[in-house]
């Protein structure tokens, strides 16, 4: 399952919320990718999460696949959504 979503935290997605998608991610076992542009990354790892530099206002698609993976994609659509502090 696949769906994109709009970084909306003015700061971006920086060292803290990065760490709170990553653990949100490792919280599920299914597959999860974030992709942004031509860069897919596993959501599981920090150093792939900051190394898409997510800017407020970018466009993300989040790529689940296995065991809740709906769940999984919603949760993280959110998160990606809201400001994270």
């Amino acid at each position: 399952m696949q769906k994109e979503f709009t970084i909306a935290n003015p700061l971006g997605i920086h060292s803290r919320p990065a760490g709170d998608v990553m653990k949100k991610a490792k919280s599920f076992p299914c597959e999860i990718s974030i992709i942004k542009n031509d860069k897919r990354v596993n959501a599981k790892s920090i150093v792939g999460v900051l190394a898409l530099e997510m800017r407020c206002g970018d466009k993300v698609t989040v790529e689940t696949k296995g065991e809740r993976e709906q769940e999984a994609l919603d949760e993280l659509g959110a998160m990606l959504e809201s400001v994270l502090e």
